[in-house]
């Protein structure tokens, strides 16, 4: 199936790649205690073929940044494929489509058919946006937002309609950039950065939806990288963007909330040997996702460290 789909891309062959396109019955992922977000565009089949190795929490499958403009009907298709066989998983598989009036609907209602856990709309402005992708929306598939406009910003609290809209990501730079504020200004010691990373939180906490918060580009840089985390898990946040592997590993070491993860431990353990005893080792568990035996097993060695 690899070879078919790489050669189809090769020979930039959009036809023969949407053939290969089946959409397929899937067991959606509704965990929302993840961590580590790591962003993926999805013109990359080499990094597509390893999602399920990352130690990423959630994967964003980006049709956006960094996939240039002849190459976003190959990567929508290719996002399609990816979703398709992987018929369930332990991490959270979102899709980054592009702004609305730049083929994002077109994009949702292609990737509808193929159930992606969640949709993330970038450049949302207001609620009337919202509720026109909710309608377009399967009833099943979540929707994420990035708040990354000047206008996002100033109706935050008036975003989230329903429970389906689930999770807002901060997209620093584009807003600073928006509101005409230089970047210099996204500093660890700068006040209004303390105070964006704080009022995005407690709004969005309070709308009980979860904040992700934003990536932090130098990702060569852990030293300062470990910093921010550190910073924000003091402020109360649990997820953070990321660009690299080495990144998510300082997320998921670091947003730990011990009494959270052995709780979670523990329940996940109870669950999978319930259901081994009735001959299933794999089935998905509407506040943890899906479950098998190497979660189970990564369960096992949480509650062995304590």
């Amino acid at each position: 199936m690899l070879s078919e789909i790489q050669k189809a891309y090769d020979a930039r062959d959009l036809e023969a790649l949407d053939a290969l396109a089946k959409p397929t019955l899937r067991k959606l992922n509704k965990r929302s205690d993840f961590r580590s977000v790591l962003m993926l565009s999805c013109n990359n089949i080499k990094h597509l073929s390893k999602i399920e190795s990352l130690s990423a929490e959630c994967i964003i499958l980006n049709l956006e940044d960094g996939v240039s403009k002849e190459e976003k009907p190959f990567a929508l298709v290719l996002a399609a494929i990816f979703i398709a066989k992987t018929k369930e998983s332990s991490k959270k598989l979102v899709v980054r489509v592009n702004a609305l009036d730049e083929g994002g609907y077109e994009e949702i209602t292609y990737l509808n058919r193929f159930m992606p856990d969640a949709i993330r709309v970038p450049k949302i402005e207001n609620k009337q946006e919202v509720i026109s992708v909710l309608a377009l929306l399967n009833e099943e598939i979540e929707l994420h937002l990035s708040i990354e406009t000047a206008q996002a910003w100033h109706n935050l609290q008036m975003l989230a309609v329903n429970r389906r809209v689930s999770a807002f990501y901060l997209g620093a730079l584009d807003l600073f950039a928006d509101m005409g504020l230089p970047q210099s200004l996204i500093e660890l010691d700068n006040p209004s950065m303390h105070y964006i990373l704080s009022h995005f939180l407690i709004t969005t906490r309070a709308m009980r939806v979860k904040p992700v918060s934003f990536v932090f580009q130098e990702y060569k840089d852990l030293d300062t990288f470990k910093k921010w985390l550190e910073l924000e898990r003091k402020m109360g946040y649990d997820a953070k963007g990321c660009i690299s592997p080495k990144q998510v590993e300082l997320v998921n070491e670091l947003f730990v909330d011990k009494e959270k993860e052995h709780k979670r431990a523990q329940t996940i353990v109870k669950l999978f040997e319930m259901h081994r005893d009735e001959g299933i080792t794999g089935f998905v568990d509407e506040e943890y996702g899906f479950i098998d035996e190497p979660i189970y097993k990564g369960a096992l060695n949480t509650l062995a460290k304590e």
